[in-house]
């Protein structure tokens, strides 16, 4: 039997043991955004580590701490760096939890507990894979970085500093995040990027007061209109942006990129089933897949100004807000999409503000970079299929701290099914996804062993 399949064989032997493990696990709270139970299981976390073997710590920032742990056991042997998050949503809404969110239950083939799915029970089968390899070898097949934060849940404030502050502690050959689902199907995925965001709000103001629409209408400016005629300007009828220069910089997909994308399924008329959609957004001509992939986006997230009330009031607003945000693709910044707004609001309405707000970089690790392959090995041994590759999903996480300050290739290996409910009541994890995510980690330690 080969080392890899010992570990397999004493993995699904421990079954059992490493649920009601799990399960003790995700009962602690670890609420960011209530500082609930915050340092309590950070600490666990570092006691966890030193069962292990690493050298292990809480690093403390501004905000809550990095759990920050090192098990080098052969420096010609490739150094993975694990990257997950400790800190949960809140459970809120509590009425709608079949079962309490901090008293894991298993039903149905599923453990149900806030955290399970994002991103606790993610991380730990990853600590369950290194103490898979000690054993049953006695050893690591190669280096391992173990980086916990705590405050992913709201928005990772601290992420950048702390990865700039600790970039020789943190030297890595490569990063592997496993959060998230897995596709609908339950195939297995690798993700090789995500986009970033840039948000802010234009605010419109009219009078100093709302005013009565007839005894004023025609003389006092409507901030409401000076919105929809300046949102306008900004994206067409048929769904292109055209605030000047905005996606100049974008780079085209590479063929790589556009080959994986063509490759992943997709069931376009149930899609649209679901949502209650007879249209797709513009450009009309565009695949399904490389507008989440390779373009940026516009989007007005809510409008707000005047009466919204039952019946109706003829009242002239005095001020008007749109919330709005840009989803990037590489190269774009949130700081050029600011620049281009403010300079693109300042020709069409010069009297309405832009607010910035938040903004993530994107991120994307090359198709084609070296540990590729053997990420894509790993995860077919583990699963025994081929896992999807998306060059880059829609959505936004603080990976750009890996490609664009560590200076490593990302990838994201995700263990959770499609349908965990994450940031929703009633979150869960299959039991046997959490058993296959224990055997990919184990099975992506196993093969950058093998590399050399």
């Amino acid at each position: 039997m080969s080392e890899i399949d010992a570990i397999f064989e004493f993995i699904s032997k421990n079954e059992q043991s490493y649920v009601d493990r799990v399960m003790d696990y995700v009962r602690h709270p670890s609420i960011s955004a209530h500082n609930i139970g915050i340092r309590e299981v950070a600490t666990m976390l570092v006691e966890h580590l030193d069962r292990l073997g690493f050298e292990a710590r809480l690093v403390e920032t501004p905000g809550h701490p990095f759990v920050l742990g090192h098990r080098i056991v052969d420096p010609s042997k490739p150094t993975v760096l694990l990257y997950g998050h400790y800190d949960v949503q809140p459970p809120d809404p509590l009425e709608a939890w079949v079962s309490p969110p901090f008293e894991p239950e298993v039903r149905d083939g599923r453990i149900w507990a806030r955290g399970i799915g994002d991103n606790k029970g993610q991380h730990f089968a990853q600590l369950l894979a290194i103490e898979a390899h000690l054993e049953v070898t006695g050893t690591l097949p190669c280096n391992i970085i173990f980086c916990l934060e705590g405050e992913e849940e709201i928005g990772s404030p601290q992420i950048a500093d702390f990865v700039r502050t600790h970039m020789e502690e943190l030297q890595a050959d490569l990063v592997v995040t496993s959060d998230g689902p897995l596709h609908e199907s339950g195939q297995p995925v690798i993700t090789f990027g995500v986009r970033g965001v840039a948000s802010f709000d234009l605010v419109a103001k009219g009078a100093s007061r709302d005013v009565h629409s007839g005894n004023f209408g025609g003389i006092v400016p409507n901030p409401v209109w000076t919105l929809v005629h300046l949102l306008a300007t900004m994206k067409d009828a048929d769904g292109n942006i055209t605030v000047e220069g905005i996606t100049e910089p974008v780079i085209p997909a590479t063929n790589l990129e556009l080959d994986a994308a063509s490759r992943l399924p997709l069931d376009l008329e149930t899609v649209m089933a679901d949502l209650g959609l007879e249209a797709l957004d513009g450009p009309q001509d565009r695949p399904y897949w490389d507008r989440l992939m390779f373009h940026p986006t516009l989007t007005i997230n809510g409008f707000h100004g005047g009466y919204g009330g039952p019946g109706s009031k003829t009242v002239l607003p005095n001020h008007a807000i749109a919330k709005c945000d840009v989803r990037l693709v590489e190269p774009l910044t949130p700081d050029h999409v600011f620049e281009r707004i403010e300079a693109h609001v300042a020709k069409h309405a010069p009297t309405v503000e832009v607010v910035r707000h938040n903004g993530m970089l994107p991120s994307k690790t090359p198709m084609d970079t070296p540990f590729a392959g053997t990420i894509i090995r790993a995860v077919k041994r583990a699963r025994g299929v081929d896992p999807l590759l998306y060059p880059t999903v829609g959505g936004s996480l603080p990976d750009y701290v890996w490609t664009k300050i560590l200076n490593k290739p990302a990838f994201v290996v995700p263990y959770a099914n499609a349908d965990e409910a994450n940031h929703a009541p009633n979150e869960n994890l299959e039991v046997v996804r959490f058993i296959d995510g224990i055997r990919t980690g184990a099975s992506v330690l196993f093969e950058l062993g093998q590399t050399g």
